[in-house]
């Protein structure tokens, strides 16, 4: 069942089970605080296991660095925006991922990685990427980095 992610009365609803789910619900938050404020979008994810092929997709685009999440995915979404497919992956480690995918040849294209405020780097990614630091006032303190994508990839 869809949840419309609301960044005014910020929930846990769908991340429960993470040991930092109220910073992950922050992050959660500012992502559609982004979406609403740029695109006049408004972000609504299901829980993962209604969609696996969101996560399968996301772990295929992981593989062009050899990477392989441990943490279970809780929530997914996915949707397009003035040419552009955002896919989200919200982890119960805390861990978001997004794919921002260009559609036109040429056009942007990069995974990139953030971190809930109070969860550690996880292994798979430390020593591989630095973490830029960001405030935010829905999720505290957010890290960020990511990688340009070279294949060509589709839901």
């Amino acid at each position: 069942m869809p949840y419309t992610v609301d960044f005014q009365n910020v929930s846990t609803a769908g991340l429960e089970s993470s040991p930092v789910a109220e910073a992950l619900a922050g992050l959660r938050a500012n992502e559609a605080r982004y979406f609403k404020n740029k695109y006049n979008h408004v972000f609504t994810t299901v829980p993962a296991e209604e969609s696996p092929e969101i996560v399968d997709y996301v772990n295929r685009v992981l593989k062009e660095r050899d990477l392989v999440i441990e943490s279970r995915p809780l929530e997914v979404t996915s949707f397009e925006v003035e040419g552009t497919r955002w896919t989200y992956v919200f982890y119960q480690s805390g861990l978001s991922i997004n794919v921002l995918y260009g559609l036109e040849e040429g056009s942007k294209r990069a995974v990139g990685f953030k971190l809930s405020q109070g969860m550690e780097i996880p292994a798979e990614l430390a020593g591989t990427f630095k973490f830029a630091r960001q405030k935010s006032k829905l999720a505290g303190e957010i890290r960020g980095s990511f990688f340009v994508i070279k294949g060509e990839y589709s839901i």
